[in-house]
């Protein structure tokens, strides 16, 4: 066979393994007759998706691929993420991206060392600055690059975003939502795209009353932004409230909730499954009825999973967060001087401590309803 007729430029071509159509079907680039494989199909533009983290606003980022794939025709996606296990691929949906790569040396000499028509850099992060900058050869480039050695916007597009980073009183008065601003980096509208996730285990196989309204409870808020832990008594009463109402209680987390999720579990004697992989937890959330979150992690898997939300929001602008109609937001009813700080700062009260619980549990009633 001549190695000029391989068609680098089909989207099924892998270069290390045999394309899918050659697996399932046994054709080649070219057949015997000269005529072209009839899956052959020419790669449109080479995009560059560089959202590292964290792990929630990988989600939250997941919507741009719509528009991408509108604009792009054939486009070949590839996304660089230090959490490559929570970006959907083309083979589990048709919106997902081609090639996903872990941020690691590997990941970045290959970047380096391939060429793109688009880069969209989305972090205002030092190195994905820096390797956006690299790569600014690009015919399309959004986002974020290196200026002074500090992180800037490519473009008027991305500066209205990068304002609301770096002032904390124009952030505070923003009344976008964080997809209405991602999405006008791009030069796109966002349209109400939602969320997409990966590919995930069904929720089968949990002991869970599903006669009942099931209602799971994300305890954690992630190790470092320790400033919306909300307390476990807190957490004591909801589900006290909640289990006097007859609802099912299963309590989520990951390994840092593990050890208080298995307190909760043995005071209260509520579900708890104990930790496990992410795609086992997606499964699991989606066989709750309604989640009561802080904004975390599992309250993007939450949204990417359509589940009504109640969301225990202390430290941001509570219109950064795109529900889609189907949550409502708790705050404190003291005012919070903690605005986007990890940890509290105030001497006299921490604010995620003036979320009462019979006011979440209450928005969980009307939710339902």
């Amino acid at each position: 066979m001549d190695i000029k007729s391989v068609k680098t430029d089909c989207l099924h071509f892998l270069g290390y393994i045999p394309c899918k159509p050659n697996k399932n079907h046994g054709v080649h680039c070219t057949e015997q007759n000269g005529s072209a494989c009839k899956y052959y199909l020419p790669s449109g533009k080479r995009i560059l998706i560089i959202k590292l983290g964290a792990a929630g606003d990988v989600i939250r980022t997941t919507p741009l691929l719509y528009p991408l794939r509108k604009k792009y025709l054939n486009a070949h996606i590839t996304w660089l993420t230090h959490s490559p296990e929570l970006v959907p691929l083309v083979s589990d949906t048709e919106n997902g991206a081609n090639l996903i790569l872990n941020y690691d040396d590997k990941s970045v000499s290959v970047i380096r060392n391939s060429n793109y028509d688009v880069i969209i850099n989305l972090d205002k992060d030092l190195y994905a600055c820096a390797l956006a900058k690299e790569k600014d050869n690009a015919a399309e480039i959004f986002g974020y690059t290196l200026v002074n050695n500090n992180p800037f916007p490519v473009n008027e597009l991305a500066t209205p975003k990068y304002i609301t980073g770096i002032f904390d009183d124009i952030s505070i008065a923003n009344t976008k939502s964080y997809l209405q601003e991602l999405f006008e980096i791009c030069g796109f509208k966002f349209n109400n795209e939602e969320y997409l996730l990966p590919k995930h285990e069904p929720g089968s196989g949990f002991d869970i009353d599903k006669s009942k309204t099931v209602v799971g409870l994300n305890t954690g808020c992630g190790g470092r932004w320790t400033s919306r832990l909300w307390p476990i008594d807190s957490w004591l009463e909801l589900i006290e409230l909640l289990k006097n109402a007859n609802y099912e209680v299963v309590l989520l987390g990951g390994p840092e909730e593990h050890e208080k999720n298995t307190s909760l579990q043995q005071k209260t004697e509520v579900k708890y499954f104990g930790a496990m992989s992410l795609k086992k937890f997606i499964g699991l959330m989606n066989e709750t009825d309604i989640v009561v979150s802080a904004v975390t992690m599992g309250m993007h898997i939450a949204i990417g999973l359509k589940k009504p939300l109640v969301l225990l929001n202390n430290i941001f602008n509570k219109n950064e967060f795109e529900l889609y109609g189907k949550g409502v937001i708790v705050e404190p009813e003291k005012k919070c001087t903690c605005y986007f700080r990890p940890t509290c700062i105030n001497p006299d009260y921490k604010c995620i401590d003036y979320i009462f619980p019979k006011k979440v549990f209450e928005s969980v009633t009307e939710l339902i309803k």
